[in-house]
Protein backbone atom coordinates (compact mmCIF):
# COMPACT_ATOMS: atom_id res chain seq x y z
CA UNK A 1 0.00 0.00 0.00
CA UNK A 2 0.93 3.45 -0.66
CA UNK A 3 1.53 5.51 2.29
CA UNK A 4 -0.75 8.34 0.74
CA UNK A 5 -3.72 6.81 1.02
CA UNK A 6 -3.41 7.79 4.67
CA UNK A 7 -3.78 11.22 4.15
CA UNK A 8 -6.46 13.04 5.66
CA UNK A 9 -8.18 14.73 3.10
CA UNK A 10 -9.56 18.05 4.59
CA UNK A 11 -12.03 19.93 2.63
CA UNK A 12 -12.22 23.64 1.07
CA UNK A 13 -14.31 26.50 -0.28
CA UNK A 14 -13.25 25.04 -3.77
CA UNK A 15 -13.09 21.17 -3.28
CA UNK A 16 -16.72 21.26 -1.57
CA UNK A 17 -19.88 20.27 -3.47
CA UNK A 18 -22.98 21.89 -1.97
CA UNK A 19 -26.74 20.12 -3.14
CA UNK A 20 -29.92 21.95 -2.72
CA UNK A 21 -32.21 19.69 -0.29
CA UNK A 22 -36.23 20.42 0.09
CA UNK A 23 -37.40 19.35 3.66
CA UNK A 24 -41.31 19.16 4.23
CA UNK A 25 -41.93 20.16 7.92
CA UNK A 26 -45.51 19.15 8.16
CA UNK A 27 -46.24 16.80 11.49
CA UNK A 28 -42.71 16.99 12.11
CA UNK A 29 -41.67 17.94 16.08
CA UNK A 30 -39.79 20.88 15.91
CA UNK A 31 -36.66 20.33 17.75
CA UNK A 32 -35.99 16.89 15.93
CA UNK A 33 -36.30 18.50 12.59
CA UNK A 34 -34.11 22.17 13.47
CA UNK A 35 -31.07 19.78 14.56
CA UNK A 36 -31.33 17.44 11.82
CA UNK A 37 -31.76 20.21 9.23
CA UNK A 38 -28.73 22.12 11.65
CA UNK A 39 -26.28 18.86 11.00
CA UNK A 40 -27.72 19.27 6.96
CA UNK A 41 -26.35 22.63 7.17
CA UNK A 42 -23.29 22.10 9.06
CA UNK A 43 -22.22 19.04 6.57
CA UNK A 44 -21.93 16.72 9.52
CA UNK A 45 -23.45 13.67 6.77
CA UNK A 46 -20.44 14.30 4.26
CA UNK A 47 -17.74 11.80 4.18
CA UNK A 48 -15.64 15.27 3.72
CA UNK A 49 -16.76 17.36 6.38
CA UNK A 50 -14.39 19.87 7.72
CA UNK A 51 -14.98 21.73 10.78
CA UNK A 52 -14.56 24.89 10.04
CA UNK A 53 -15.60 25.06 6.43
CA UNK A 54 -19.11 25.42 5.27
CA UNK A 55 -19.36 22.15 3.58
CA UNK A 56 -23.26 21.59 4.09
CA UNK A 57 -25.87 21.99 1.97
CA UNK A 58 -28.58 24.55 1.04
CA UNK A 59 -31.81 23.41 3.06
CA UNK A 60 -35.46 24.56 1.82
CA UNK A 61 -38.27 24.09 4.12
CA UNK A 62 -41.74 23.98 3.48
CA UNK A 63 -44.83 24.07 5.39
CA UNK A 64 -42.66 25.74 8.54
CA UNK A 65 -46.96 26.56 10.02
CA UNK A 66 -47.18 22.58 10.56
CA UNK A 67 -44.79 22.03 12.72
CA UNK A 68 -45.34 20.58 16.08
CA UNK A 69 -44.73 21.03 19.65
CA UNK A 70 -45.02 18.39 22.19
CA UNK A 71 -46.61 19.04 25.66
CA UNK A 72 -47.74 22.65 26.94
CA UNK A 73 -45.43 24.25 24.91
CA UNK A 74 -47.31 26.41 22.96
CA UNK A 75 -48.07 28.36 25.65
CA UNK A 76 -45.05 27.61 28.01
CA UNK A 77 -41.96 28.23 25.26
CA UNK A 78 -41.42 31.59 25.28
CA UNK A 79 -39.33 33.79 22.46
CA UNK A 80 -37.47 36.89 24.40
CA UNK A 81 -36.04 39.93 21.98
CA UNK A 82 -34.36 43.38 23.01
CA UNK A 83 -35.98 46.68 21.36
CA UNK A 84 -32.85 48.44 22.63
CA UNK A 85 -34.10 51.18 24.31
CA UNK A 86 -34.30 51.20 28.51
CA UNK A 87 -36.61 48.11 29.80
CA UNK A 88 -37.47 47.25 26.24
CA UNK A 89 -37.06 43.30 26.81
CA UNK A 90 -40.83 41.87 24.88
CA UNK A 91 -41.47 38.43 25.09
CA UNK A 92 -44.19 36.01 23.44
CA UNK A 93 -45.00 31.80 23.61
CA UNK A 94 -44.82 29.95 20.47
CA UNK A 95 -48.52 30.16 19.49
CA UNK A 96 -48.27 33.67 19.21
CA UNK A 97 -45.35 33.60 17.47
CA UNK A 98 -46.80 30.82 14.84
CA UNK A 99 -49.29 32.99 14.54
CA UNK A 100 -47.80 35.59 13.60
CA UNK A 101 -44.26 34.66 12.03
CA UNK A 102 -44.36 30.89 11.65
CA UNK A 103 -41.05 30.96 9.96
CA UNK A 104 -39.18 32.14 12.48
CA UNK A 105 -39.80 29.32 14.78
CA UNK A 106 -37.88 26.80 12.86
CA UNK A 107 -35.56 29.62 12.21
CA UNK A 108 -34.76 30.42 15.94
CA UNK A 109 -34.35 26.82 16.50
CA UNK A 110 -31.71 25.86 13.94
CA UNK A 111 -30.20 29.04 14.67
CA UNK A 112 -29.46 27.86 18.07
CA UNK A 113 -27.68 24.44 17.40
CA UNK A 114 -24.96 25.87 14.68
CA UNK A 115 -22.15 27.14 15.93
CA UNK A 116 -21.86 31.16 17.92
CA UNK A 117 -19.17 32.53 15.35
CA UNK A 118 -18.50 34.14 11.96
CA UNK A 119 -19.25 30.41 10.37
CA UNK A 120 -22.07 29.89 12.17
CA UNK A 121 -23.59 33.12 11.03
CA UNK A 122 -22.48 31.93 6.92
CA UNK A 123 -24.14 28.81 7.59
CA UNK A 124 -27.17 30.15 8.73
CA UNK A 125 -27.76 31.48 5.49
CA UNK A 126 -27.43 28.84 3.78
CA UNK A 127 -31.25 27.97 5.49
CA UNK A 128 -34.48 28.81 3.44
CA UNK A 129 -37.58 28.78 5.48
CA UNK A 130 -41.16 29.32 3.94
CA UNK A 131 -44.71 29.23 4.58
CA UNK A 132 -46.97 26.73 2.66
CA UNK A 133 -45.79 24.18 0.30
CA UNK A 134 -44.73 27.28 -2.67
CA UNK A 135 -41.02 28.07 -2.68
CA UNK A 136 -38.66 30.38 -4.40
CA UNK A 137 -35.57 27.55 -5.65
CA UNK A 138 -37.09 25.99 -8.09
CA UNK A 139 -34.49 26.88 -10.40
CA UNK A 140 -32.06 25.28 -7.72
CA UNK A 141 -34.04 21.87 -8.21
CA UNK A 142 -34.05 21.07 -4.77
CA UNK A 143 -34.03 17.00 -3.79
CA UNK A 144 -36.43 16.05 -1.35
CA UNK A 145 -35.44 14.07 1.51
CA UNK A 146 -37.05 12.44 4.48
CA UNK A 147 -35.70 12.83 7.90
CA UNK A 148 -38.08 10.46 9.91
Amino acid sequence: MSHLSYKTVSANSETVNKEWLLVDAEGLTLGRVASKIASLIRGKHKVDFTPHVDCGDNVVVINAEKVQLSGNKWEAKEYIRHTGYPGGQRSMNASTLLAKHPERLIEKAVKGMLPKNKLGRKLYGNLYVYVGAEHDQEAQKPKKIKLN
